[in-house]
């Protein structure tokens, strides 16, 4: 129930020693101030290094390299050559793969033309499923489809730069002729990469070709330069990465205690090295951040049992009137928690603003963006600072109950 009486002791007494309470709470302040905007660059960083992921993050990449091993007679040093029949045996014999990327690249210098321009870029061939492993946006057109691989269309999709050194500006790339090693190629879409700044730069360079019109116009029929995949719902990334090498060594002869043959790269295990990281930077906030709180819980405890005996002769004349012990526990227990809720909630406010400030400004970096706070963070600290509050007045709150009426009267 709401007591008038005691708020006004409450404000009598925070006003009667203004500079103490402001010191002692500003310890309580500053810890929640220290764990919101720790949280918050936290929560920066790890958007930061999410976003710098442009690639799926289960994704699995898989590439031949040379045998190390004898095997079945074969030579040691053999180059294995992946094939488009391994696609279709992933496919039959492996149901946990969900996406199969194979990609092929054109190597050596060369030059790509249009009209009287000319430049060189790197140049791709992929299948429709690339952008659920290499997530991009084709902002202009559209991306490789299903008939362009079944037909084995010489269609493309560039990115910005080539656009730009390309083709005059403002004039429109889609559907004008491209010249790749001489072979033309009709421009279907423009592209755009995610990541970081080195995943946009190589995207915007590149020019995305049907993978089956490259194999077929550029002497590479029948071959796969590496593939990428990604697993069903709820199969770990490691799952298929085993059962994919394992099918390519016995698909290609390669020794089974022969790890050099197959490279492979499991972005899963990756990321979750980097939220492990995460973690450890989220605990270590909150452990700074607790340990400062607790600090000034301390001086709100000292400030307390100040009151309390600066009160001392108050309430032996309150207790000697009747006063239960509950309503002079809840008395200084009601100082104990206003003082640490009031400093903490600026604090979180303050810590909320400085977050909010630096999204407005735009501040972004490489591995830092979005510093966020979310509400679970700021309702979890609240309720740190109640129960820090109950916990810092319950001794001087205790000790105010044990006060003998007859010594606290006689007391000078």
């Amino acid at each position: 129930m709401f007591d008038l009486d005691k708020w006004n002791e409450i404000y009598a007494t925070v006003k009667k020693h203004k500079l103490r309470t402001a010191l002692t709470a500003f310890g309580v302040f500053w810890g929640i101030f220290m764990l919101i905007v720790l949280l918050g660059a936290g929560r920066g960083f790890q958007n930061g290094v999410e976003e710098s992921f442009d690639v799926a993050k289960n994704a699995v990449f898989v590439w031949s390299r040379r045998t190390s091993e004898p095997y079945k007679g074969l030579k040691v040093g053999r180059r294995v050559q992946f094939t488009n029949d391994d696609v279709k045996a992933i496919r039959n014999e492996i149901p946990e793969v969900d996406v199969i990327a194979p990609r092929n690249g054109l190597g050596g210098g060369f030059s790509v033309n249009y009209k009287t321009k000319s430049s060189s870029f790197e140049v791709n061939g992929e299948y429709p499923d690339f952008l659920k492993v290499r997530p991009g946006e084709v902002f202009k057109g559209r991306f490789i489809n299903t008939l362009d691989i079944e037909q084995k269309r010489k269609v493309a999709v560039i990115g910005e730069r080539v656009q730009e050194v390309l083709f005059e500006e403002g004039e429109k790339p889609i559907g004008k002729y491209i010249r790749i090693k001489g072979i033309s190629f009709k421009v279907v879409g423009l592209y755009r990469g995610k990541g970081d700044s080195e995943d946009i730069k190589e995207a915007a360079e590149t020019i995305i070709i049907c993978n089956t019109a490259l194999q077929q116009a550029f002497n590479q029929v029948n071959r796969v330069g590496f593939f990428a995949f990604t697993p069903k719902d709820g199969v770990p990334a490691v799952v298929i990465e085993n059962k994919i090498k394992a099918l390519l060594a016995k698909r290609h002869s390669i020794a089974p205690t022969d790890k050099k043959a197959l490279g492979s790269a499991n972005v899963e295990k990756e990321y979750a090295r980097v939220k492990g990281l995460f973690f450890i930077i989220g605990a270590f906030s909150w452990f700074v951040s607790i340990g400062t709180i607790i600090a000034g819980a301390v001086g709100v405890s000292n400030i307390m049992l100040v009151i309390v005996r600066e009160r001392t002769k108050e309430i032996g004349i309150r207790k000697a009137l009747g006063a239960t012990p509950w309503s002079i526990i809840s008395l200084i227990l009601q100082e104990s928690i206003v003082i640490t809720a009031l400093s903490g909630y600026f604090g979180l406010l303050a810590g909320t603003a400085l977050m909010e400030f630096i999204n407005s400004m735009g501040v972004k970096g490489n591995f830092f963006a979005n510093p966020e706070v979310d509400m679970t963070i700021a309702i979890s600290a609240l309720a740190t600072l109640i129960v820090t509050g109950t916990f810092a007045g319950f001794i001087p709150a205790r000790k105010a109950a044990r006060v003998n009426p007859v010594e606290a009267l006689s007391d000078e």
